[in-house]
């Protein structure tokens, strides 16, 4: 038996935004289910192909039970500090940054968030892959970064 971290009745947090995997009855694939940093209850707790823990949870405002993996959520009383980008959000840079080297990524790089990384005194860095330099991942801060979305909409969407 696996080792489970929450146990049913146990409240806490999802880090990063859940959409539809295809799972979620009566809404289409890649639909918004529940926004990051939305708390919610332990309502059962399973396991995915045998090796995945799989906790049930419960989202009061949002109305749903969604299935979440472990690496999603945190504790209630963990620290919560909200980030402008997520997992997978395409970004690209809004300055050059020189590297070590000939190599350097021009202003305008385009790239993929892989991690969000939240650091001490409510700051936050993302871990970004960027088209130019492939294989190579760049920890960087919110004010180096904005969202293709809002190249293409003028304004954030939430």
């Amino acid at each position: 038996m696996m080792d489970t971290r929450w146990q049913c009745g146990d409240s806490v947090r999802v880090i990063r935004n859940v959409r539809n995997d295809g799972t979620y009855p009566g809404m289409a694939t890649g639909a918004h289910l529940v926004r990051r940093g939305s708390i919610g209850h332990v309502i059962d707790v399973g396991t995915f192909l045998l090796d995945q823990i799989i906790y049930t949870v419960h989202f009061l405002d949002a109305g749903r039970v969604v299935g979440c993996r472990e690496e999603e959520l945190i504790d209630l009383d963990d620290e919560w500090i909200e980030s402008r980008y997520e997992t997978r959000e395409r970004l690209r840079l809004v300055t050059r940054l020189a590297l070590v080297g000939d190599a350097e990524l021009p202003e305008g790089a385009r790239g993929e968030v892989m991690r969000v990384v939240r650091l001490e005194a409510g700051r936050v860095a993302y871990q970004i892959h960027f088209e130019a330099l492939p294989g190579r991942i760049f920890q960087l801060p919110e004010a180096l970064l904005v969202s293709t979305e809002e190249d293409n909409h003028g304004s954030r969407l939430s």
